[in-house]
This record gives structure tokens, sequence and C-alpha cells, in this order.
């Protein structure tokens, strides 16, 4: 590793598994200190199965491995004034704040005339407005450096629709909005805002049978894994049915780096071409 993040420190959210997971542990490597936050506990109207305190118990074991120090908080992004508190504590451990991370996110399936206001709001809540809550709970860390950099992870699904996750699709491009709009506000302190866009991520997010199913319809029955990449392999150009975490890690890691530090208000792809389909 080549220390691209020595001695900054980098708050991610939904960091207990999968791309937070991915995120903390790449820029540790790095040499970056981590606030890793995470809800550790099941959310209404998500069919998904929950990240647990012993998921990112895994993550500081895992960071903590790679040389890296790191702060917790079990926090619902919805909870602004918790997430707050939390980047603050984080803040003054490792002296300030670089870089920010807004990965925490939910998925569900429904047809969008047929969704639950509940669900609805629960994925707006969580998927747009926690990621604002992130955003406004760390900017202030920012623009006291001076510099740094925000990457807010959406999805295709931030740049194209998708059938049955209409309220996921337009939080996603709720995302990619607020990025380019705080690409604006923050560029006159040398922060820097971006998006990455990842295709189908190999995680517990899609990894589980609500989500399977929804790719193979005519099963009466959930999908098997390899039944599942079958029918996702379809939805990417390159022959792949999904990329690993490590990948949106090391795309966030870029975005994270001096060796981006004129990108911002870009939306990043990391899709095996599925937004060329």
């Amino acid at each position: 590793m080549t220390g691209r993040l020595k001695g900054k420190t980098a708050v991610i959210t939904g960091a207990a598994r999968g791309i937070g997971r991915a995120q903390a542990v790449r820029f540790a490597e790095e040499g970056a200190d981590i606030i890793a936050v995470d809800v550790c506990g099941p959310i209404d109207s998500v069919q998904v199965p929950p990240s647990a305190p012993e998921d990112l118990a895994e993550t500081v074991r895992l960071v903590g491995q790679a040389g890296g120090r790191i702060v917790t908080g079990i926090v619902d992004v919805r909870n602004a004034d918790e997430l707050h508190d939390v980047v603050d504590r984080g803040a003054t451990e490792f002296d300030g704040i670089d870089i920010v991370c807004a990965t925490a996110g939910i998925t569900s399936r429904g047809a969008a005339i047929e969704l639950s206001e509940a669900a609805w709001r629960t994925m707006l809540d969580i998927n747009l407005t926690g990621v604002w809550n992130t955003c406004a709970a760390t900017a202030p860390h920012l623009i006291k450096r001076g510099t740094g950099s925000m990457v807010l992870t959406s999805s295709i699904a931030g740049l194209r629709g998708l059938v049955g996750v209409a309220h996921y699709t337009a939080a996603k491009h709720g995302v990619v909005g607020l990025m380019r709009s705080l690409a604006h506000d923050l560029a006159p302190h040398g922060v820097r805002v971006n998006c990455v866009h990842p295709t189908n991520v190999d995680t517990p997010l899609i990894q589980n049978d609500a989500v399977r199913s929804g790719f193979r319809p005519d099963l009466d029955r959930p999908p098997t894994r390899e039944e599942f990449a079958a029918a996702a392999t379809q939805m990417n150009l390159l022959a792949v049915p999904w990329v690993q975490p490590v990948d949106i890690a090391n795309a966030s890691l870029f975005l994270a780096s001096d060796e981006a530090r004129y990108i911002t208000a870009v939306s990043l792809p990391v899709d095996a071409g599925s937004t060329q389909r």
C-alpha cells in the first residue's frame, strides 16, 4: 500500500458490512483513521437481513488489522442529533475530518403504485435524507479544514429507471441532485463532492431471497445463487453478475485521494457497463 490517505480521517456510514466495510478497510490500508457508523439493527419495511453489532465489531477488527485507528457509533442516519454526536466525537479523537463516505442505505421491492406509504417514506428517509444528514454533520469539519472530499454512494438506479424499485430509484436520483448542489456550495471551501454508481454488488443487500426472487419471477421459489447470477449477468455489458465491495471502495479511494484533486460534481459508474445496455 502507498499511504494515499496518510494522516487523513474518513467518516463512513453503513460501515458494518458490505461497501461501507470495504471502504473502511481499504482506506485504513492507505493510512486513514476511520469514524465508522452503522445502525446495526432492523429497519421497518425492509426484508433484507439487518447488520448487527457483531458486524461492526468485525469491521473494527479488520481496520485494526490493516493498521488503522477507528471510532465507532451505532447510529441510524435518520437521527441527525446522534449522527452529529458521533461525528464530533471522532473529529475530536482524530483532530478533524477530511473524507466523508455516505454509504448507508437500504433496499426493498414493490411496484410504484403498490408501495405502502411506510415503504416509500422509509426509503427516502434513509437513502436520501440520511445522506443529507451525513453531509450536514460533516461539512463544517471539512470547511474548517479548507479541503476535503465527499463520496456519496448512489447506484445505477441514480442514472436510469429500474423495475420494481421506484422508491429506491427516486432516492438514488435525489442523491445525484444533492451531490451536484453540494459541489457548488462547498467548492469555495476547497471541498469536492462526487457520486459512485454501483451495479449489483455482492453484499447481503442483494444476496437474499427478496432481491433474488425479483430477478427470477418465473420461479415459484427463491432462486439459488447460481440462478440469480445467470439472471443478473444479463444486466451488465461485462460477463459478470455483480461486482465486489472492494471495487466500489477502490473507486471511492480514488475520488477521496489527492489523485482526484480537481474532480468534483462527477457521477462515476462502477457498473460493468450496465448503464450502457
